[in-house]
């Protein structure tokens, strides 16, 4: 295992330049994202900035995944908006304590290694997803506000000098790396803009016109709810969805990151980082949030790979909104559009493309599916989930066809069944129809070598079997039952009577005859 590479270990060389200049890069990105999605919410935008400040911050320090963003996202503001038009804030910001909470034990349970269960097909619609999303998401910076106070297309020359500036933007993250890896291309990208747009005077959309982000340090305060069964029973779905919305969002940005890199980050470490995260967050007025795949894509395709980038985007964003909100607000969203489609090229597997003709039909079809369901729904969680469900249907039925037995008569007469595939609940009508109860001697053995008994269907089938025979005046013996399998059957001796065949030959065999 790879070692992870940590802020606070000294033997871990540590570019400064190269993790400072990342954090004010995705800082800068952080600002109108935690805008739009606290605007998503029906909150204010400052409570997406003191989300996106408590998250990175805390994450930075104690994540699992050095060199990972995290901040207010879209996913989370999904969930809240209904409970936030309903009961108003501070119903928001006990939501997200409990959240928290939930986040906490999941770590300490060590639920983290449940992302194993996700396939790479899934993982590979996720992110596909999400890339059609974060692009889509920056169509809204081509309308303007009409005389009428309504959202409308640009047109004419404010939508020419709009989309050339988002292409120039886009033309320097793609070309600057080619001559120089020295800066940042995305940060060089943002101060040419900005450095045209001045030096030009060219009129054109900027980040205050979308919400002011004056403001100070995040306020300590309490959620002001009531504090009984009530409260509890209302908040609690909605924080046991945004924690599990938040995890699965994590823990995907963890891996996908970790295969960048090359190293190896600690998901469970990682569950607790985010549901502390979240209790600050909810605790200093913040609408929470979790990992963001695009702005973590920035930080690492700007060269940052430990905990002082992400410290660094944290401290500046803070320092933006209480200091330098004047000149933050007069950046061009040209630019900032420009760094996020650039992410959200970058963030598609442009890989999984090729893969149709040579992928299983079943995995292409839960590709697909995912990306359309987060693309649709913009639920990441519903549509990790339904892949994974999909994804274990078609591993049980592909399964379910593999058991075989091959089939002999040894020298006194007793048939042997040798078994190949798992026998579960999947394989057991395919297991049954193997045997000739009636025609079969009167003694039989069912040799488990190659097979594995593996839930209660399994055990139940060998006991209708068992009774098949004693019906018909037969033995059956079972073999080379592996130290799982002979678990189970000693669990479920109260519903099952079978005989355990003594085998001194080979050494998982049970004592129980």
């Amino acid at each position: 295992m790879k070692k992870v590479l940590n802020l606070f270990d000294f033997s871990q060389k540590i570019n400064y330049k190269t993790e400072i200049l990342a954090g004010l890069t995705v800082a800068l990105a952080l600002i109108p994202e935690a805008v739009a999605f606290a605007m998503i919410a029906k909150l204010s935008p400052l409570t997406g900035l003191y989300a996106a400040f408590v998250m990175g911050l805390i994450t930075a320090i104690l994540g699992g995944r050095p060199g990972m963003i995290s901040g207010a996202t879209g996913a989370v503001a999904v969930v809240i908006v209904g409970l936030s038009i309903s009961h108003g804030p501070e119903y928001i910001f006990a939501t997200v304590v409990l959240a928290g909470i939930l986040q906490i034990l999941a770590g300490v349970f060590r639920l983290g290694k449940l992302i194993r269960l996700v396939p790479h097909s899934v993982i590979f619609g996720f992110v596909n997803g999400l890339a059609i999303i974060i692009f889509m998401s920056q169509l809204a910076q081509f309308k303007t506000v009409n005389a009428e106070g309504e959202m409308v297309w640009m047109t004419g020359p404010p939508f020419y000098i709009f989309l050339g500036l988002v292409l120039i933007t886009m033309f320097i993250i793609w070309g600057l790396p080619k001559l120089t890896k020295v800066f940042p291309s995305s940060l060089a990208a943002i101060l040419a803009i900005f450095g045209i747009v001045v030096a030009l005077g060219i009129d054109t959309k900027s980040v205050g016109d979308m919400a002011s982000i004056n403001g100070g340090f995040p306020p300590f305060h309490i959620p002001m709810v009531p504090v009984n069964f009530e409260t509890l029973s209302l908040i609690f779905p909605y924080a046991l969805i945004m924690a599990g919305v938040g995890l699965i969002e994590s823990l995907l940005t963890l891996n996908i990151v970790d295969e960048i890199t090359e190293t190896r980050g600690s998901g469970n470490k990682e569950c607790v980082a985010q549901g502390t995260a979240n209790i600050f967050s909810g605790f200093f007025s913040g609408m929470g949030g979790c990992a963001m795949l695009g702005q973590s894509l920035i930080n690492i395709s700007s060269g940052a790979r430990a905990r002082l980038s992400g410290i660094t985007a944290a401290v500046m964003l803070l320092v933006f909104i209480m200091f330098g909100a004047d000149l933050i607000e007069k950046l061009p969203m040209a630019a900032l559009t420009g760094v996020m489609v650039m992410v959200a090229v970058g963030t598609f597997e442009w890989a999984s493309l090729k893969t149709f003709n040579k992928m299983p039909k079943s995995d292409v079809i839960v590709m697909v599916l995912v990306t359309a369901v987060t693309v649709i729904l913009h639920n990441l969680a519903l549509a990790v989930l339904v892949g994974v469900i999909i994804s274990a249907l078609v591993f049980a039925w592909d399964n379910a066809k593999r058991i075989r037995a091959r089939k002999s008569i040894d020298e006194n007469g007793v048939k042997h069944y040798e078994i190949y595939g798992p026998l579960f609940f999947g394989s057991t009508t395919a297991f049954n129809s193997k045997f000739d109860v009636i025609n079969d001697p009167d003694e039989v053995i069912i040799d488990f070598s190659e097979s594995r008994v593996v839930d209660m269907s399994g055990i139940e089938a060998l006991n209708k079997l068992t009774e098949r025979y004693l019906k018909q005046g037969k033995t059956l013996h079972l073999r080379h039952l592996s130290p799982d399998c002979r678990k189970l059957l000693d669990n479920a001796d109260k519903i099952i009577d079978v005989n355990i065949l003594e085998d001194p030959t080979y050494k998982v065999v049970t004592d129980k005859i």
